[in-house]
């Protein structure tokens, strides 16, 4: 995708703005993910932990947040991880990846996911990465529309089955 295509295609910059998250807001984070995760269908409630462990998460790599301005409610969430190191989920090399995309149950199809998806690819571009890939799950249908919208390719060879039955989708976007 250009950047023309990312500028046309982001969404109104006068209702919130996207940034790396302060200490502050972890614990809140940690819930939101929770909850737009369950709403998404995830049931795999030992996964829940991690996702509500922001501090651990934001030692090793960025924490984005979307910030509706003039209230300061946090509407969504994405961990930004730049290469190979903790939190690289897969075999997707030496990539920049994205994981726990999250947008909180009231706010969503406002944008924020779009938001910061395209705040992940800014900064996988900054650091001269040649791709940007992550791991959605199956049932995850909304996010699966956003990430082809924004030009990411499923990557099939890439699926990771995790347990039995329990998938990963793959997807990437060659930048």
């Amino acid at each position: 995708m250009t950047r023309e295509a990312e500028r046309r295609s982001s969404p109104s910059a006068a209702a919130f703005e996207v940034r790396e998250a302060r200490r502050d807001e972890y614990e809140e984070l940690g819930r939101l993910t929770v909850d737009a995760y369950r709403l998404a269908g995830e049931s795999e409630e030992e996964y829940f932990p991690e996702l509500l462990d922001v501090e651990e998460r934001a030692r090793h790599v960025p924490i984005l947040v979307a910030v509706e301005q003039g209230t300061g409610h946090l509407l969504g969430t994405a961990t930004y991880v730049p290469g190979p190191g903790p939190f690289h989920e897969g075999d997707f090399g030496d990539i920049a990846s994205m994981r726990m995309l999250a947008v909180a149950p009231t706010t969503q199809g406002r944008g924020v996911g779009r938001a910061l998806v395209l705040a992940c690819i800014a900064l996988a571009r900054a650091s001269g990465r040649a791709a940007l890939a992550l791991y959605t799950r199956p049932f995850m249908v909304a996010a699966h529309r956003l990430y082809e919208s924004l030009g990411f390719a499923r990557i099939r060879e890439s699926d990771l089955e995790f347990e039995p039955g329990e998938w990963l989708w793959a997807y990437r976007l060659d930048l």
